[in-house]
């Protein structure tokens, strides 16, 4: 099963503070009618900061839901139901997790990183499904999820992403979830019931060893992601591969106050090494939510609707820099952050910007406490009955793109779990081969095959 829902989008924020005080002024531009892909891209990692972290409090599972709304009314000032215990544990967690990955991800990026922790943490939440013993106690500690049984996680999981999919109208937001198997395995029952219910999942099996299986895999990828995720599985699939375990997260919204395409100007943007490089910045001066920390400014820049924003926070220059700040990102620095948001009057210089990045994060997972389940002595003896499997490979694909109008974002994380094959031998290279009598051990011939076409 797939559902695809909707969802809206902050208002006004000022120039010191993270706010909370939004109201809707701003058309945003229908779905898909965003520049070309040949557009100007300009390389930001000041800007992904913010913008990569709003994708994981943002949820939908693959299902059209209602139309996007080009009249906003009312900003959305407040949740229409409180959360429950579970919900509230489950973005706490969700949160914590995302900081954790991004920091180690940074520890091994030089350039601009653009993540979703929304899709690495459902993605593997639906593995954790088939995950058990030290192996799910492990992922669950990674995932941040306390002591949480899985029926409070799956629960909590679900929940959020109904709330968020019906919160406003004036944001496109898409997830997708899926379970590819190789067919000849058998998915337990249980397990399908699990990721179905509560994920909403895909469950299907497919022949791997055809290569009409990538393309299959691929096009849900690009149907989820509105095609900005084109590809996420290569053919061939490669032979010890048994499953993909995959969610996708799609964002479309348009700023609830657009900026001025004729206030853009390009300026320099100071890069770490000291160098600049000419870029488009766009400017804006409005009443916003915004706060002045120590050593940094922060901006919370609403879309259409109230509901959702990109947070900017920018270090200040002479008093600290980025790798500094993203060194103390966890979820108490945030959540300060965010309380510490007043509105104001601000001005506001913002990149125009896009970017693709793609990584796999199984060191930064098994830096965060998972490593057991990348090893053949993992347990998931709840996915597959009678197969032994773990994860080969967590890789993520993102794009971003950020200008005048507003925000298109989209990421797919794949859970590739491999298992141990046969004793493989490929006699496709030069080799040496004998003619004996196994008995006696006599060798009646012996030969060196190194180029078969030749007689």
């Amino acid at each position: 099963m797939t559902r695809t829902q909707c969802v809206g989008s902050p208002e006004p924020a000022t120039w010191n503070h993270f706010g909370s005080d939004w109201r809707s002024r701003g058309a945003r531009r229908s779905p898909g009618a965003r520049r070309s892909p040949g557009a100007r891209r300009v390389r930001s990692t000041l800007a992904t900061v913010g913008v990569g972290l709003f994708l994981w409090v943002t949820g939908c599972s693959e299902v059209v839901g209602p139309s996007v709304d080009p009249e906003p009314g009312p900003g959305i000032t407040e949740l229409p139901r409180e959360l429950t215990a579970g919900e509230i544990t489950a973005i706490e967690a969700s949160n914590a997790f995302g900081f954790d990955l991004f920091r180690s991800l940074v520890e091994e990026e030089s350039g601009n990183l653009f993540l979703s922790p929304l899709s690495a943490s459902m993605a593997l939440g639906m593995t954790l499904n088939g995950a058990a013993g030290s192996t799910f106690d492990s992922m669950r500690s990674t995932l941040r999820f306390g002591d949480l049984d899985e029926g409070e996680i799956n629960a909590s999981y679900e929940g959020l992403l109904e709330l968020l999919t019906e919160l406003d109208p004036h944001v496109e937001l898409a997830v997708g979830n899926a379970v590819w198997y190789r067919e000849g395995h058998v998915v337990r029952d249980d397990f399908r019931q699990r990721v179905e219910r509560h994920f909403g999942a895909r469950v299907e099996g497919l022949d791997f060893a055809d290569e009409a299986a990538a393309e299959v895999i691929n096009e849900w990828s690009r149907e989820t992601t509105r095609g900005r995720i084109e590809e996420i599985v290569e053919p061939p699939i490669p032979a010890n591969i048994v499953a993909y375990l995959m969610n996708a997260v799609y964002f479309n919204a348009g700023w609830s106050e657009p900026f001025d395409a004729d206030l853009t100007r390009t300026e320099p943007f100071h890069r770490r090494d000291g160098s600049t490089v000419p870029v488009p910045l766009m400017m804006r001066d409005d009443t916003l939510s915004h706060f002045s920390g120590e050593g940094f400014d922060a901006v919370d820049l609403p879309y259409a609707g109230g509901a959702f924003s990109m947070t900017i926070v920018v270090p200040r220059e002479g008093e600290t820099n980025l790798d500094a700040l993203i060194e103390g990102l966890d979820a108490e620095w945030w959540a300060r952050l965010v309380e510490g948001f007043r509105t104001g009057r601000a001005q506001i210089w913002v990149p125009r910007f896009e970017l693709e990045w793609e990584g796999v994060l199984n060191d930064a997972l098994g830096d965060l406490g998972m490593g057991i389940a990348f090893q053949p002595s993992a347990d998931f003896s709840r996915l597959f009955e009678g197969t032994s499997s773990w994860i080969d490979e967590v890789k993520q694909k993102s794009f971003v793109q950020v200008d005048e109008e507003g925000t298109e974002a989209a990421a797919v994380t794949s859970v590739a779990m491999t298992t141990s094959l046969p004793t493989q031998i490929r006699a496709d290279r030069p080799f040496l081969f004998a003619i004996r009598e196994r008995h006696s051990g006599t060798v009646l011939f012996l030969g060196a095959l190194a180029d078969p076409a030749q007689r």
